[in-house]
């Protein structure tokens, strides 16, 4: 494997000095870049954005028995989408992929403004879905056609950030369109960005390039199998209290299984082929990015436990909540400077630092929780932003440097975002389980959640180990 697929920052010649000004927010690039970066924003912050007007919208239209389907129709639906954004780039070029995405967020964000019942407001939320889970991909997928690489880094950098900029953005934007009365107007914004951001990439990215390959067929058996594994994790903790959440999490692991294994065998795939290649580093990537993406997941509990632990107000609890994104997204602008050991190094410490940080977090926790004990989460919580933010946009480079291929460096890099959806949906799955051992003890849930994140953040050592072997052996 070669060092710049490894993910290090490889030096680079000199260029002449008209070359090197000409960096990710010149002239040249604002745009792309932009619409990059926009892409992924709408639909990171759309997760917890939706959570924040719920309350609103259920008192609005009703419907609280589907309240659980606004977001796993929205999940499942992503899921769908991010492992077809490789062959709609094929298909359609990067412009016609990004307007195809564009316009389903849309589509589906005015049709939940108008929705006047709870049915009409999920099926909104799938359309959007398809959209979104488009956009997530893309934001990876395109930089490699999009900008030179010499920007691949800080292209990457900026599109990881904006899974973090969505986290702290989503939840107080949300809940000032909540506590407006004003949820229909809320989608009718988000629209309105959708289609500002489509009119920007007609002008910005390219579009489909004549006499490139033709699109590759669909892998239906795998997609059945992964979508079936995405609604089983989805589901589970609607079925807690029927007893069933443990069946439910075992069978989406069955399922995952069933596809990676077809995966390993079919023709035609969803995960670059290179992920099933003995020796090749691309899978060790992807179970890193699953990893880290577990941490993040701390996110969805952090609010409630400030209120009700330590008695912060929303707004407050909200901020608190936001720790953890602000230490990724202000990793970022730091870890895009690492040069070669560095980046190798943080492959290993990240996760490391991420599951000591889940742990501490777990281990502050305690009723009527002082300001200097609060003060010591968010400490916590930075951290784990700091391990996440240290390493991700290097990962991403390693996928898009996996092959010398540009279709197949496409779908890697596409497949990142299929990871952290899966691993969302895994994690909160098993997050809601852990919640219901505790038997309503907040304490002990916060305990018992925080130990399973730094269980499953630190399995991230085995592939950040496997990483920096592969960087070291001779090319």
């Amino acid at each position: 494997m070669t060092e710049n697929a490894t993910n290090v920052n490889p030096r680079e010649p000199k260029e002449p000095s008209e070359a090197r000004a000409a960096g990710l927010f010149s002239g040249d690039h604002i745009v792309p870049a932009l619409v990059l970066a926009g892409g992924t924003v709408l639909y990171a912050m759309n997760l917890y954005f939706t959570a924040a007007l719920m309350p609103s919208i259920v008192a609005s239209i009703g419907g609280q028995r589907l309240f659980a389907w606004v977001a796993t129709g929205f999940l499942v639906a992503a899921v769908i989408a991010s492992t077809l954004v490789a062959r709609a780039i094929t298909a359609l070029g990067a412009r016609g992929a990004y307007l195809v995405g564009f316009g389903g967020f849309a589509l589906g964000s005015v049709a939940a403004a108008v929705s006047g019942t709870m049915g009409i407001f999920v099926a909104s939320r799938v359309l959007q879905g398809v959209g979104g889970g488009l956009l997530a991909g893309l934001g990876y997928a395109v930089i490699r056609s999009a900008l030179p690489q010499r920007l691949w880094l800080k292209a990457s950098a900026l599109v990881s950030a904006m899974w973090g900029v969505g986290a702290l953005v989503g939840p107080s934007l949300g809940g000032v369109f909540g506590q407006l009365g004003a949820w229909r107007a809320a989608y009718a914004v988000l629209a309105g960005v959708a289609v500002l951001l489509a009119l920007l990439s007609i002008r910005a990215l390219p579009a489909r390039v004549r006499g490139g390959r033709a699109p590759e067929p669909v892998p239906y058996g795998s997609l059945l199998a992964l979508v079936a594994a995405a609604a089983a994790f989805s589901v589970a903790p609607m079925l807690r209290a029927a007893g069933l959440d443990l069946v439910a999490i075992l069978v989406g692991v069955l399922l995952l299984v069933l596809f990676l294994a077809v995966e390993s065998r079919a023709r035609h795939t969803v995960l670059p082929r290179l992920a099933f290649v003995r020796g090749n580093p691309l899978k060790w990537v992807y179970l890193l990015v699953a990893t880290l993406c577990a941490g993040v997941m701390v996110e969805t509990y952090v609010p409630l436990f400030g209120q009700q632990l330590a008695g912060l107000t929303p707004v407050w609890a909200g901020f608190l909540g936001a720790a953890l994104s602000l230490g990724w997204t202000g990793m970022q602008l730091v870890s895009v400077r690492f040069g070669p050991r560095l980046a190798r190094a943080a492959m290993v410490g990240a996760p490391v630092l991420l599951a000591l940080s889940m742990a501490a977090y777990g281990l502050l926790q305690a009723p009527a929780a002082s300001t200097g004990r609060v003060v010591a989460w968010a400490v916590a919580l930075l951290l784990g932003g700091v391990a996440i933010g240290a390493v991700f946009p290097h990962l991403s480079v390693a996928a898009m440097g996996a092959s010398a291929d540009g279709a197949e460096g496409e779908k890697a890099a596409a497949a990142l975002s299929t990871t952290q959806l899966i691993a969302y949906a895994l994690v909160s799955a098993l997050l809601g389980v852990f919640a219901a051992g505790a038997d309503g003890d907040l304490v002990a849930t916060a305990e018992r959640i925080s130990a399973g994140l730094a269980i499953m953040t630190g399995i991230g050592v085995v592939p950040g180990i496997m990483l920096l072997r592969a960087a070291r052996r001779p090319r």
